[in-house]
């Protein structure tokens, strides 16, 4: 785990204000229990790296776990270059996914549990096999696949305004929320997954598309890429996990009252609203 322990910051000690990996999770959870919002840790703690927030993140998923969360798979964040090059990092986040993180079929925004959610189409893997790094590539990557399906990310983030850096971010679990799949499913091999195509529509009107491209330049690239960074962490990608593989458009918000679809060239369509 990067090296750092459950209870300190980097090198082993607390950060100034006094945060460590156990206080920061501590609060990044207590803020998504409270809807409360904040400012970046790295304002009072700049130390606070990718590693020391990919620290945060793995307590905080244990303690997901300790009160009855399932872990159900992985999500990748900034899997476009144009973000990644703002935020200042060159590969996307991954994150956890787990049970309490499904959005059911049907079901609204659930606006009384995010802070302010927003939405962003992707392609979604359902995994055949365990995919373990380091050295996995695209066609290795793809080969564990078992199905590929549309779906939306509910994305949140506990800081105010969205502003972090790369060990915020990493820390608030890559800014999850919530996620639901389409109704259509297809193998990898049946369609052409950089050229799969998608039209967000908001409260009637198109407002952006893209291509699977816009992922990594493919989707298969960013697994890749997630079960290389899982390995240099001590994980790897299990079988039967889903894999959201991170955003092919900006995310649009998502208000009490908005509708929201996403529209894929092969795997349907995905609906939401925002409930009230």
């Amino acid at each position: 785990m990067s090296g750092v322990g459950a209870g300190t910051g980097p090198g082993g000690q607390p950060g100034p204000g006094g945060w460590t990996v156990e206080s920061v999770a501590e609060e990044l959870l207590a803020c998504e229990a409270e809807r409360r919002e904040r400012e970046p840790f790295t304002d009072e703690w700049p130390e606070l790296d990718l590693a020391t927030g990919y620290a945060v993140q793995d307590r905080t998923l244990a303690k997901r776990l300790e009160r009855g969360e399932k872990l159900i798979g992985v999500k990748l964040g900034l899997t476009s270059r144009a973000k990644q090059q703002r935020m200042g990092v060159h590969s996307p986040f991954v994150a956890w996914l787990t049970d309490a993180m499904i959005l059911p079929v049907g079901d609204p925004i659930p606006q009384g549990s995010l802070i302010h959610p927003r939405v962003e189409p992707e392609l979604v893997f359902v995994m055949g096999e365990r995919l373990e790094g380091p050295g996995v590539t695209c066609a290795q990557a793809m080969a564990a696949v078992e199905s590929v399906w549309g779906g939306a990310e509910v994305i949140d983030s506990r800081y105010r305004n969205f502003r972090f850096t790369a060990g915020d971010v990493a820390a608030d679990n890559a800014s999850s929320g919530a996620f639901v799949t389409g109704p259509i499913s297809r193998a990898p091999g049946e369609i052409d997954l950089d050229l799969e195509a998608v039209l967000v529509e908001v409260n009637g009107a198109i407002v952006d598309s893209a291509t699977g491209a816009a992922v990594q330049g493919h989707p298969g690239e960013a697994l890749a890429l997630a079960a290389n960074d899982l390995a240099s962490r001590g994980h790897a990608i299990e079988a039967g996990w889903i894999v959201l593989t991170g955003g092919m458009t900006d995310a649009v918000f998502a208000p009490p009252g908005s509708s929201i679809a996403m529209h894929f060239t092969n795997l349907g369509s995905v609906f939401l609203n925002g409930g009230q």
